[in-house]
């Protein structure tokens, strides 16, 4: 149920910059810009922490599969300081810049790469309001902006004056690309069960328990979870699919002659970008937020309709949804540190020959499903909730109190400024 938080200051406003105008008296425009500096902060912080962790995490997986203890040292028995010591020692280290490179694409690559990453992450919801930025299309503008990564790694490879170099960025290209394709027609076979590109959305339709979630819709959002995760593994350059960076080849790939932190940095894009789908996967199929048991709800109406139980419970769903996220990030590493890296030419025939075949198929089946449960069942879900009600009642229920609506009185409020 819809929480009152008329009361509420700071979160009764539609957004921060509202806020800012409603309770400080500043101008739209200076509003605008500290919401955005605020947000951007909030962002700017998990991207480091959340690398931080990861890079960990991905080196305790790598020992424990290799049977040997990984970090240890640094920071305790855990290891948990290697990350930073290794981060303080990059930034030590000379930053070298070839004389056959093309001095400016060189040096601005990897902030290229990486400010594709970080975009993301701005309309990624991390509980229900909590967003930087709620997009009615909000799955687009992700896949969108992730997708620009791939100017970052050409620019890296051709600036490089290498010729390995260039070969890396140009495998890396062609592999990013084409893996997008089934990645987007993966990705739509939950949108046509919810009908909705907005997060918010996606993550409030599947509240309740876990048989709510859109995985759970259907046979074929359920086998579209497995296609989707499998090429969103190959579209952030995970082995087994990062033939870009095959060291019996190409050395590693289109960063060759990188050093020091600018190296880092291509790392720091791809433990953002592994989030960031894992974090779709999250909404198109996993439940978002919400954590299938109703704890979270439990919660909440344990303390009442207030804004400390309004807080509390965004901040369990925070922790839900990253512990999500995380952990399908877990399962990209256990995955690298398992199988074998893939030829090129088996990584494109996987993706060119089944995967897309497969995702379309599934697509197609996934359209007719509805139908097929109305004639002979007079129901488009098997599932009860929000999704069992058809697509159309759901659309002039978002009238009174979606966030579709409510990002409407928003910008009406704030003279068309969110």
């Amino acid at each position: 149920m819809p929480v009152d938080l008329s009361h509420s200051g700071l979160l009764a406003a539609a957004s921060v910059a509202g806020y800012l105008q409603e309770s400080w008296g500043a101008g739209r425009l200076t509003a605008g810009i500290l919401a955005a500096l605020l947000h951007a902060v909030l962002l700017i912080v998990f991207f480091g922490a959340a690398a931080l962790v990861y890079i960990w995490l991905e080196r305790k997986v790598a020992g424990r599969i290799q049977d040997r203890l990984g970090p240890t040292r640094v920071g305790g028995r855990f290891g948990w300081l290697q990350t930073l010591a290794d981060g303080l020692k990059l930034i030590q280290k000379e930053d070298l810049c070839p004389d056959a490179a093309d001095r400016l694409m060189f040096l601005w690559a990897p902030y290229i790469a990486a400010v594709a990453s970080f975009a993301a992450l701005i309309a990624l919801p991390f509980a229900d309001g909590w967003v930087a930025m709620v997009l009615d299309a909000g799955l687009f503008f992700i896949l969108a902006v992730m997708s620009l990564e791939v100017f970052g790694i050409i620019l890296a490879g051709y600036s490089s004056g290498s010729k390995w170099a260039l070969f890396g960025a140009m495998r890396e290209a062609a592999q990013m690309v084409s893996y997008e394709i089934p990645m987007a027609i993966a990705a739509l076979v939950p949108v046509m069960a919810a009908g909705t590109l907005n997060l918010l959305e996606l993550g409030r339709m599947q509240a309740g328990l876990f048989t709510n979630w859109l995985i759970f819709v259907n046979p074929f959002t359920f086998l579209a979870f497995f296609v989707y995760f499998t090429v969103a593994t190959a579209s952030v350059k995970r082995a087994p699919f990062d033939l870009a960076e095959a060291e019996s080849e190409l050395v590693a790939g289109f960063h060759t002659e990188y050093s020091g932190l600018r190296w880092s940095i291509f790392f720091l894009a791809e433990y953002a970008s592994m989030f960031a789908v894992s974090g779709i996967a999250c909404y198109l199929f996993l439940g978002g937020f919400h954590d299938g048991l109703n704890i979270v709800a439990g919660v909440h109406a344990l303390l009442g309709d207030s804004w400390a139980a309004w807080v509390c419970a965004n901040l369990l769903s925070t922790v839900v949804f990253i512990l999500k996220g995380t952990s399908l990030v877990f399962v990209q590493m256990w995955a690298r540190w398992t199988l074998p890296r893939l030829r090129i030419d088996q990584v494109m025939m996987t993706c060119l020959k089944y995967l897309i075949p497969m995702s379309c198929g599934l697509f197609l089946l996934g359209a007719l499903w509805p139908l097929v449960l109305l004639s002979s069942t007079g129901r488009g879900t098997l599932l009860d909730g929000p999704l069992a009600r058809p697509l159309g009642e759901r659309l002039v229920q978002a009238v009174d109190g979606s966030p579709r609506a409510a990002t409407a009185a928003a910008k009406d409020a704030n003279g068309g400024v969110q």
